[in-house]
């Protein structure tokens, strides 16, 4: 495989969520990048793990919401 060739990948298995509803897991992802950064800083690069995961399994509509929401301080999680 080249560099310049991009590698998809989906979200593994997280046996916290074993039902084929992964709403809960695209949701806790999201949550566990944002606190990974608050906690770890924003170049602690373990914490892409869970971004990864939220990328490939949440609708992007939700995320851009979600970080809507963060901007304006109306975010209904603590993170």
């Amino acid at each position: 495989m080249s560099k310049d060739e991009i590698v998809l990948e989906t979200a593994p298995f997280d046996p916290r969520f074993p039902n084929t509803n992964q709403t809960r897991y695209c949701y806790q992802s999201y949550l566990d990048f944002y606190r990974c950064r608050k906690v770890r800083g924003e170049n602690y690069e373990p914490c892409n793990y869970f971004k990864k995961v939220y990328s490939s399994i949440c609708p992007t509509s939700w995320t851009e919401k979600w970080d809507s929401q963060r901007a304006e301080g109306t975010f209904p999680a603590t993170i």
